[in-house]
């Protein structure tokens, strides 16, 4: 008899201990992974790569492949949040928040937080982005010819905002587009640029760069109509005019269609541009949020602040309304004009590389 329940004692013993067991690795695995030292042991188990290992690979990657011009990201901290694993990044002076996944596979220099308003947004994206941005109009740098560059990527919800923006000013008053120059973020490697959502955004981005420096009086006509419908290669060029023999053979030359890129690449890295939209006047990095935000209003006060004599378009009053963000078939989402405005490929919430 005694030997039975000394059996049965073990065995229910045994049962526990498993069950307690099995607790633990649980408890582990959901919630250790924002310890860096279990992180280290979870690793040396094999059981995916720790929090710590995916932030420095994803440093390797950036440095390696990305950044250029002498530019180098730094790992200031690592953590876990909302199933990512967080780093702040440090290059040069400023400061950003990036995210990757556990598998490391995928790194998203920005993310879009769930419920934020889409103004609260582009303001964190603009101040994360660079440079001092609190410049005031009696600070700005005036010029006799003043110059904005602004930086975009094409598949940017925020840059094909800013760029609606542009072209509504240019639309009503056409002689602003000599102060005015679109310029375009991203890369060269091998003789083929690369872009913050990948090879689609890479090849739009190259083709308006060669419309914009071969094809001038046409570049806004295209970027009006892309910015609709997103159709790129067809519609939109038939519909504006476009010289595609002049265009193929821009964007086949590297001599040409690489070789602009790379002047707007090697510009924005003078000026630290990092993120879709960076508005640089008179090679002073500025915010539009100071001046009235996105809107053709705000486009042209820009240029008449930053001129030593106010040229005589800006007595013109344009629209202070802000421009629609995306892909939009209308200028704006605001007010009584907003009715007929459809999204179009909505799925690009923000300007973080497309899964």
């Amino acid at each position: 008899m005694l030997k039975k329940i000394m059996h049965k004692l073990n065995k229910d013993s045994l049962s526990i201990i498993v069950a307690v067991v099995a607790i633990v690795i649980v408890g582990v695995l959901v919630f250790g992974g924002s310890n860096p030292t279990v992180n280290k042991v979870l690793s040396s188990l094999n059981l995916g790569m720790s929090s710590e290992a995916i932030a420095k690979k994803s440093i390797e990657h950036l440095n390696k492949n990305v950044l250029q011009n002498g530019q180098t990201a730094v790992l200031v901290n690592y953590s876990q949040e909302s199933g990512l694993v967080k780093m702040t990044i440090k290059i040069g002076e400023s400061s950003y928040d990036s995210y990757a996944t556990k598998d490391g596979k995928l790194l998203f220099p920005q993310a879009l937080q769930i419920g934020q308003s889409s103004s609260d947004q582009v303001a964190a994206d603009q101040n994360q982005a660079g440079e001092p941005v609190n410049v005031k109009p009696a600070d700005l740098k005036k010029a006799d010819k003043p110059m904005l560059d602004v930086y975009v990527v094409s598949r940017c919800p925020f840059g094909l905002q800013i760029q609606r923006a542009v072209a509504e000013a240019a639309r009503s008053i056409p002689a602003i587009t000599a102060s005015i120059k679109i310029r375009y973020i991203g890369s060269v490697a091998g003789n083929t640029i690369t872009a913050m959502h990948g090879e689609a955004e890479a090849k739009e981005n190259l083709r308006q760069i060669c419309i914009r420096e071969e094809q001038q009086s046409k570049y806004w006509p295209y970027v009006d109509c892309q910015m609709k419908t997103a159709n790129s290669e067809g519609t939109c060029a038939t519909s504006t005019g476009i010289n595609m023999t002049k265009l193929n053979a821009c964007i086949a030359d590297t001599a040409r269609g690489v070789a602009y890129a790379q002047d707007d690449f090697t510009l924005g890295a003078k000026f630290n541009v990092q993120g879709s939209p960076t508005l640089i006047l008179n090679e002073q990095q500025i915010s539009e949020f100071d001046f009235g935000g996105r809107s053709a209003e705000t486009m042209k006060k820009l240029i008449c602040e930053a001129s030593t004599t106010a040229p005589e378009f800006c007595s013109t009053k344009l629209s202070e309304a802000q421009a629609a963000t995306s892909f939009s078939t209308t200028y704006s989402t605001e007010g009584s004009g907003a009715s007929g405005s459809v999204a179009v490929n909505s799925d690009l919430t923000n300007c973080a590389p497309a899964q």
